[in-house]
């Protein structure tokens, strides 16, 4: 247990450096602070506490994080720390464009920056709109000071003329009906209005919920936090005890490094299985484990996939949002559903173990959260496609798709990138039928640039005037967690790179196999090999700056989409502490 750890001694934190020596680099510290309102006795021996806040005026997401970040504060000061806000990169997903996975690396960097560079001995990470929480996670990995992580939380249930709406998976939906002559301009409007009615993240089982989720599953939060509504007074609370729970942790030393292992991240494979998580969680996940020194591939979550049964009905492979998903028993009882598909002996941040921590949770809603002998979905909530077309890997949400597609063969349509599509694909005159497949080029890391959620190709208009509502699509791209339908992404290598999603032509047959996890475009290795001698690499999307960067040290989806120069060989994590002057 935690509280049997020596704990520190004052002069061993790392804020001593700046504060504790008396030299004149020193005196700079102790005057700029005394600046600034504080005396000597509010900082002196006492953990600085960096909180990493995401807040932003354009990210609705965290619209609460100004209150909330004075929440944490008092709970620092409260345990007898120093709190120093520290304001980072707001990665806002209804907004940045073309995507925020392109700077996802970009709050990763920023985040082990500021921890190294100044005097910060612990670390509260405030996020949860989508990729916030990675790239949180992945600089206090890479940093390895004693981090918590305080997530977002959803939003409220949307409404709409007494019609419950779930962000994102209805705003598809509705635009479907818009488009196919279904609803009105009025109705699209009244959607429109009704759908986000309160701060906080999707309140579907989007990335953001997945990855919060999968947070807390690493033991990187407190046991609930993830599925508090961000309106509820009881994220207040959350707030102010993870501020009080830092200040513990970094007396007792207690690092990411002592926390994540291969173990844990089955944990939060096995939780975004369970939840019918977001795709996006797989390469989020692989990101931060290889940040860890940790192998975790896709091959694992396939793995793990074909045993893990879907327990959460909540959209938009189920019924329910997340505030019915809290109020049934939220994270907990889930986890404690799932019995011994889960490793209780992992640590998490609070100093217990993850069976500690879900001990006695209950189930108060059982068509919200299903028990193992009567799941939503037996398994596969994700599945790793392989074949000619994706031989670093693909993969589908079976659970999301019409199940008559898991089986499918249809003649390839292919848009040579994301422009191209948006003007031909609702061309009368363009050749398809609902037995075709759509494909999408250059979408991946490098070719869109980042890797936009453009997976959740649109059904050509004339199609879904005929009543067609899912089609079969491939792309390199990824596709949003609130998104739905029979759609391969993330295929591996990248079309923009050479890989063979670049040579698919139109009127080639193509192959997928959601049961065997095949997908294959039926053409001869010899005419393949001829496209390939052909292809021209399109030119560089960056000639400058960070998206330079970007291009040069971007991996694949398979590994992750992080730097090559910021990930940790396999082994421990290391300190990465420069010698301060």
């Amino acid at each position: 247990m935690a509280q049997d750890k020596i704990r520190r001694n004052p002069e061993e934190l790392r804020s001593h450096r700046w504060y504790g020596a008396q030299d004149l680099r020193a005196f700079g510290h102790r005057s700029r602070t005394a600046q600034m309102g504080y005396q000597r006795t509010e900082y002196a021996g006492k953990p600085v506490i960096a909180i990493i806040n995401t807040w932003s005026d354009i990210n609705p997401c965290h619209s609460h994080f100004k209150q909330r970040v004075e929440e944490v504060k008092r709970g620092v000061w409260q345990a007898g720390g120093f709190p120093v806000e520290m304001p980072a990169i707001s990665l806002s997903e209804p907004f940045q464009k073309p995507t925020t996975m392109l700077y996802r690396n970009l709050l990763a960097m920023e985040t082990e920056e500021l921890l190294r560079s100044y005097p910060a001995d612990g670390a509260v990470l405030m996020g949860g709109c989508d990729k916030t929480t990675p790239a949180l996670i992945m600089g206090a990995i890479s940093m390895n000071l004693p981090a918590i992580f305080v997530p977002a939380g959803p939003m409220l249930r949307g409404n709409w003329n007494g019609v419950t709406l779930g962000s994102g998976t209805d705003s598809w939906k509705y635009w479907a009906d818009l488009r196919a002559g279904k609803i009105t301009e009025a109705d699209w409007q009244g959607v429109e209005d009704g759908i986000a009615r309160s701060a906080g993240h999707c309140m579907t089982m989007g990335t953001a919920s997945t990855m919060t989720s999968a947070a807390e599953a690493l033991g990187l939060t407190l046991p609930g936090a993830a599925s508090i509504p961000a309106s509820d007074s009881r994220h207040a609370q959350m707030a102010a005890l993870s501020g009080r729970r830092i200040v513990d942790m970094i007396w007792e030393d207690l690092k990411p490094s002592d926390l994540l292992t291969a173990a844990s991240f089955d944990n939060a494979v096995t939780t975004v299985l369970a939840l019918a998580g977001s795709t996006n969680a797989i390469v989020h996940l692989i990101a931060m484990a290889r940040r860890a020194g940790i192998a975790l591939g896709v091959d694992r979550f396939d793995e793990l996939a074909r045993r893990v049964p879907v327990l959460a009905n909540i959209r938009p492979s189920g019924a329910f949002l997340m505030e019915d998903f809290y109020y049934a028993g939220g994270l907990r009882a889930l986890l404690a559903h799932l019995g011994d598909l889960i490793v209780r002996g992992t640590r998490t941040v609070n100093g217990r173990t993850l069976g500690e921590n879900i001990a006695g949770a209950v189930v108060y809603n059982h068509d919200v959260i299903r028990s193992r002998d009567n799941p939503l979905v037996a398994s596969d909530a994700l599945a790793v496609l392989r074949g000619n077309l994706a031989p670093g890997g693909a993969v589908i949400k079976p659970p999301a798709a019409e199940p008559r597609l898991h089986r499918h063969t249809g003649r390839a349509v292919v848009f040579a990138d994301y422009n191209d599509m948006a003007a031909r694909i609702d061309d009368p005159a363009l050749d398809i039928d609902a037995e075709c497949v759509i494909v999408l080029q250059n979408a991946g890391p490098q070719g869109a640039p980042g890797m936009p959620e453009w997976g959740q190709l649109p059904i050509p208009k004339k199609l879904l005037e005929q009543g067609v509502r899912d089609m079969v699509r491939i792309s390199d791209a990824r596709m949003s967690g609130t998104s739905y339908g029979a759609c391969v992404l993330h295929v591996t290598p990248e079309s923009s790179v050479g890989g063979p999603l670049a040579l698919v032509r139109d009127g080639d047959p193509i192959e997928l196999d959601v049961p065997a996890r095949k997908l294959n475009v039926l053409v001869s290795d010899a005419e393949l090999a001829r496209r390939k001698s052909e292809w021209q690499a399109p030119a560089p999307k960056f000639e400058r700056g960070y998206g330079l960067m970007y291009l040069r040290h971007v991996s694949q989806a398979d590994t992750g989409c992080d730097f090559d120069f910021l990930e940790t060989p396999a082994g421990p994590v290391g300190t990465a502490d420069p010698e301060i002057h």
